[in-house]
């Protein structure tokens, strides 16, 4: 028998196995793993609500595995087989890594191919009632009348309401003291007694105090008005157009996963996504889903990273 005929053969027995891969044809045949970070915060929830929502469709068991941080989950999942059984959840903190520090062992764009983009947690910017403004331009205002004067909350270095914060700052010129804060409940404590007039802070945290008076919000950070608080106009359209900070999520798979398999975890992704019972139990944690194309999501990706960038660049913001 020729080495020839042997090949031959090999090849025509694994030939379907490849179509088959190729074609998404035979996926999943085994449990599927979501690595994202933080056991019990956002990223966790989120991720448990939508493997939970495509277990059934897929015919397979969907598991959330916790990493330590956005960094590992991101290490991980790089390093994983190119099959569609290693999925990565997390935020828009995950492609602006490289710029806020060194030595980031992967890079979304090249390391990555997306799935969607999931879901967005707007800010708020909120005020204490005492402070003598009822809108974006007179926030401004105030804050140019008075430099230096004026402080705002936000939480620590490279979260989405520092950002918020930050490019406020750069696109209007104000100086403003930025008061960094590690736990949320410190936060608000300090808001509600006067101490900081001002917050870039989750929708989630505060929509609560705002409905009850003990806050007042000015604007959300969002291109659109938020459904957590429909009647809070939005940052653009009341004092500073062109102004948007957004925090996102979404997911990805290891670069050169077969297109077939991505397209079959995006369509179960975002019937998930557009389920009313999802609708209600993310916006219920502060959180409103989008579901997305991977197009329209590697296309958000680049226009992100080139607008933070020269953010973080400009402010010399670096990761604590």
């Amino acid at each position: 028998m020729s080495m020839h005929f042997v090949a031959r053969t090999i090849f025509m027995l694994l030939a379907p196995l490849g179509a088959g891969l190729a074609s998404g044809q035979n996926y999943p045949t085994k449990p599927i793993r979501i690595s994202t970070s933080g056991v019990g915060g956002g990223n966790d929830f989120n991720s448990r609500v939508i493997a939970q929502g495509i277990s059934g469709p897929l015919g397979q068991q969907v598991i959330v595995d916790n990493k330590p941080t956005p960094l590992a989950a991101g290490e991980f999942v790089a390093k994983a087989p190119a099959d569609g059984y290693s999925l990565l959840y997390n935020g828009s903190g995950l492609w602006l890594l490289p710029f806020l520090r060194d030595n980031v062992p992967f890079d979304v764009p090249r390391d990555f191919a997306p799935i969607t983009l999931a879901v967005s947690l707007p800010n708020i910017v909120t005020v204490h009632p005492s402070l003598p403004v009822h809108s974006i331009k007179e926030l401004i205002a105030l804050a140019k009348a008075k430099p230096g004067t004026l402080s705002y909350a936000t939480g620590p270095t490279a979260t989405s309401s520092y950002f918020a914060g930050a490019q406020f700052k750069i696109m209007t010129g104000v100086n403003m003291e930025n008061i960094l804060y590690k736990a949320g409940s410190a936060q608000l404590a300090d808001m509600l007694s006067g101490r900081v007039p001002v917050a870039f802070i989750p929708a989630a945290s505060v929509a609560p105090l705002v409905k009850s008076g003990k806050l007042r919000a000015l604007a959300v950070t969002t291109t659109k008005p938020s459904a957590l608080v429909p009647d809070v106009p939005t940052v653009a359209a009341t004092g500073l157009p062109g102004y948007e900070s957004v925090a996102t999520q979404g997911l990805w798979v290891p670069i050169k996963t077969p297109a077939a398999i991505i397209n079959r975890l995006n369509r179960e992704i975002v019937l998930v996504l557009n389920q009313p019972e999802t609708k209600e139990k993310l916006l219920a944690q502060g959180v409103e889903t989008i579901g997305s194309t991977p197009e329209e999501f590697a296309a958000f990706i680049k226009s992100n990273m080139a607008e933070m960038g020269k953010i973080i660049k400009d402010a010399g913001i670096r990761e604590e």
